[in-house]
């Protein structure tokens, strides 16, 4: 295994799924003070900035000014739901190429309260756009595009919506062993708490064929954050440190180049395989998965493409119990986007800190020396792995 570049020292969930009033940028910061806090380090401390400007434009700066920090990096990468995974691979290079000594990232939506229709609105917009000229004007949607995959893969390799279910399902149960995901549920207003079937799945509302809503993600208020220094530093800090210890990332790009592989091979086969690489390990040292899940399909193709099970093989896969509490690769073990909290890229990297901290309480893993971690932003074309190490 790879000497780690950096470790993570601090995180911060925001416990509430209701914003109470604030606005993510003040969700962010209270978030931020928290991670500090978590970390026992200050203000001060912090000389880096990473920011995916989900709060608004040029959010990098207000970030900065608003925070009272003046960092020397400054890094305002944004692509989608993989931009936090990213944020934490360049805090981690910045930190291991002296550039940065306390990194910090945040993230912070309103998006429930909002009612914004995260994946079900309208993609247009009045901008130029080569990629999408033939799909915008015409309204298709977020989940329409996943949906057209998910179906692909069906078509061709035989999987099965019952199989896309099982996924919800399993993370369902490790949500309800969760007990800040049971209260988030019903935050947002869902009435029955309770762990679900594949009926249940199959039963809920279609909103793109062949997926459900209990095959989305949620839609939720919330924020957290995260700080990334050295690996000696975070030896001598508050809390256990969870090693970083492998990135990689690719941009196989969109629908609109009409891949003859698109939709069935990600970006997830170049940046899983880097990753590991990076850290000195392979798939079978991973004792824990924290994958991006913004519908089903997300969690299947992205197994497959890092190697966990054979190309068309997904469906068999993650219907054998595997993924669940007791499974030889527990996956989404806080109860991930698709039924705990929807902080994108967040979601899966806190989890897995918590995990490595060995602080997770009656879902905790029983071994976690290897936790792999994915981002995807867009319709499956960035995408971003981290390999964390916890256990120490």
């Amino acid at each position: 295994m790879a000497a780690p570049a950096a470790a993570i020292a601090g995180i911060h969930e925001f416990e509430k799924r209701a914003a109470g009033g604030l606005s993510p940028l003040q969700i962010k910061a209270e978030c931020a003070a928290r991670a500090l806090e978590d970390a026992g380090l200050t203000w001060a401390d912090v000389d880096a900035v990473y920011d995916a400007s989900e709060a608004g434009r040029m959010q990098g700066l207000t970030i900065a000014e608003y925070f009272g920090v003046t960092p020397r990096v400054l890094d305002t990468t944004a692509v989608g739901g993989s931009s936090y995974e990213f944020h934490a691979a360049h805090a981690a290079r910045d930190i291991a190429a002296g550039k940065a000594n306390v990194a910090l990232l945040t993230y912070g939506s309103t998006a429930h309260s909002d009612r914004r229709a995260i994946g079900t609105g309208w993609r247009g917009g009045s901008e130029a756009q080569p990629a999408a000229n033939m799909e915008r004007p015409y309204g298709l949607t977020l989940v329409g595009n996943y949906a057209m995959v998910a179906r692909r893969h069906m078509a061709q390799y035989g999987t099965t919506p019952e199989q896309l279910a099982e996924i919800a399902v399993t993370t369902r149960r490790h949500a309800m062993r969760n007990p800040q995901a049971v209260a988030g549920l019903a935050d947002i207003g869902i009435k029955d708490v309770r762990e679900i079937t594949v009926d249940d799945v199959l039963g809920s509302r279609l909103i793109a064929d062949p997926l459900h809503l209990l095959d989305c993600c949620l839609v939720s208020n919330g924020g957290a954050a995260v700080i990334v220094t050295s690996a000696q530093h975070a030896r001598d800090l508050a809390q256990p440190p969870v090693d970083v210890l492998g990135w990689g990332q690719a941009h196989p790009g969109t629908l609109m180049h009409h891949d003859s592989a698109f939709g069935l091979r990600t970006g997830a086969a170049v940046a899983g395989p880097a990753a590991l690489k990076m850290a000195g390990v392979t798939v079978h040292d991973v004792d824990l998965l924290e994958l991006y899940d913004s519908y089903t399909y997300t969690v299947l193709i992205t197994l497959e493409d890092y190697g966990f099970c054979q190309k068309g093989q997904g469906g068999d896969f993650v219907s054998d119990g595997t993924l669940g509490r007791g499974g030889t690769l527990p996956c989404n073990t806080g109860g991930g986007q698709l039924s705990s909290y929807y902080l994108t890229g967040f979601t899966p990297v806190i989890e897995a800190v918590i995990q490595g901290r060995r602080q997770a309480g009656a879902r905790q893993v029983a071994k976690n020396d290897v936790i792999m971690v994915s981002g995807s932003g867009g319709v499956l074309e960035h995408h971003a792995t981290l390999v964390l190490g916890g256990g120490r």
